[in-house]
């Protein structure tokens, strides 16, 4: 009976310093509630950029792809 030897691959773990992982997370949470607003929120009166829809028509798709309302 012959033994196969299997490749092991080992991982290496990241290790982020306190501060470091603090602001991954802060600029993570950031980019994805901008994200969110500007595709789920941003319109007419909510809108950041006043009464004008370009935010909105460039985003149009993308929100009716995730299910938000928009007409």
């Amino acid at each position: 009976m012959s033994m196969s030897t299997l490749p092991t691959t080992r991982t290496t773990p990241v290790v982020l310093p306190g501060t470091r992982a603090a602001l991954w997370l802060f600029g993570t949470v950031a980019l994805c509630l901008a994200a969110y607003y500007f595709i789920g929120v941003d319109q007419g009166a909510t809108s950041v950029f006043g009464n004008s829809m370009y935010i909105h028509e460039f985003v149009h798709d993308a929100r009716h792809f995730l299910g938000f309302p928009c007409h």
